[in-house]
């Protein structure tokens, strides 16, 4: 937290597993525990669409880890998770998520109603979205329960990540609270809460990125419509998080991935005029009803929207990805460094992470810490999550050249 208020804490922090965008694939981590002879456990798979395993004690423990994810409070027994074997590794999904497993090992996402929400193939990594609400048109009458319904038959909603997972249980939000507090006393780590909204991406999960962006111009009333709409959503579903965890737990995070490699996938003209409000207005609720920061999430080249995101209240900037255009380290920290947390940007899991010598992956992130860290204002992570490419010896080495960067300096 002191890093955050962009003060110099005495090390820099660091974060692997916290949330959904700051975490770890299955199959990198099964390889991890292999190569260090970690029998405890079990790779658990918490984020499907992403195939990310929840971290553990050990790894925590042994990398020093700063964050602590709240939905590492639920899901904790045996019975709550059934083995499965993919990709080549054993590992272990939630019983709440009981695809549909293939002759040709192939799976696929149903909702209730039959239709087949998804899918990953035997050579696939991810669960890729195949079936879009509004893919076809839009609803006669595009309303607030039309939104739900959408949202409803998205793939996300069958592969919910914890604690939203257990949202029907009796008393989750006091349990949250509970969870929350409980989770700070033990560990004396910072806890993030990852809520993840995002209007832009609310509404091309359910449109198509391909329509939207086309509706953008075409259908603006539209889009205008969902936006108001998701606002509606996301408030009121924060009204309820603010009233329960607002004071406990230190930081919520949002996104909307807005970047690609070579700059802002809609120009900064069309965000202001029709998503700005959304990230505005959500920001804003927070920070007049709780006490926690706000991480915000962004992919890619979005150098041209830093001067908005901060306008809109986002204290933290995730995930850095200094491999796309204008995403200069030096410059990233020099222009925005005393306005905005920069949480990411630690190693580049595209280029380097991924197929670079162990000594060549300490050399690079200790050249970033140089960049990012002085002053505070930063949080050690890699460039998203780190993918099923990268070998054991080189998350070692990020992070050993993290643990040295603090004890030089």
């Amino acid at each position: 937290m002191t890093a955050i208020n962009h003060k110099e804490p005495d090390r820099v922090p660091v974060d692997i597993g916290s949330t959904p965008i700051t975490g770890i694939s299955a199959i990198a981590y099964y390889n991890l525990k292999n190569y260090l002879n970690i029998k405890e456990g079990n790779v658990r798979i918490y984020d499907l669409i992403q195939q990310l395993a929840r971290v553990e004690d050990w790894f925590i423990e042994r990398f020093g880890i700063d964050v602590i994810d709240l939905g590492s409070a639920y899901l904790t027994e045996d019975k709550d998770w059934y083995d499965v074997k993919l990709h080549g590794i054993k590992a272990q999904f939630p019983t709440y998520f009981q695809p549909r497993h293939n002759p040709d090992d192939s799976i696929e996402v149903i909702h209730s109603d039959g239709t087949i929400l998804g899918n990953m193939s035997k050579d696939t990594l991810y669960i890729h979205q195949t079936y879009y609400p509004f893919g076809e048109g839009y609803p006669e009458n595009l309303n607030f329960q039309s939104l739900l319904n959408a949202f409803d038959n998205n793939v996300g909603s069958q592969c919910m990540i914890p604690p939203f997972s257990n949202m029907g249980e009796k008393r989750f939000w006091r349990k949250l609270r509970d969870n929350a507090i409980q989770l700070r006393e033990k560990t004396q780590k910072a806890v993030i809460l990852h809520f993840g909204a995002g209007v832009f991406e609310g509404i091309h999960g359910i449109r198509g990125m391909d329509k939207t962006v086309l509706d953008i111009k075409q259908k603006p009333s539209k889009i205008e419509k969902l936006v108001d709409l998701q606002i509606e959503f996301f408030i009121n579903a924060l009204k309820v998080i603010c009233k329960y965890v607002g004071d406990v737990v230190d930081i919520i995070t949002l996104g909307d991935d807005f970047g690609e490699n070579n700059g802002p996938i809609i120009n900064p003209e069309t965000y202001r005029k029709f998503f700005k409000r959304g990230n505005e207005e959500l920001c804003q609720y927070i920070k007049k009803h709780s006490s926690m920061k706000i991480f915000f999430h962004s992919c890619g080249s979005v150098v041209k929207l830093i001067p908005d995101f901060i306008e809109c209240g986002i204290d933290i900037l995730n995930p850095i990805q200094i491999s796309a255009k204008g995403m200069d380290p030096k410059y990233l920290k020099e222009t925005f460094g005393d306005e905005i947390t920069f949480w990411g940007g630690g190693a580049d899991t595209r280029n380097i992470l991924n197929r670079k010598s162990p000594e060549q992956v300490k050399k690079h992130v200790k050249e970033l810490l140089e960049i990012f860290a002085p002053g505070g204002g930063y949080v050690w992570n890699a460039i998203h999550n780190i993918l099923p490419d990268v070998p054991p010896e080189n998350i070692i080495a990020a992070l050993e050249a993290v643990d040295e960067y603090n004890t030089e300096n």
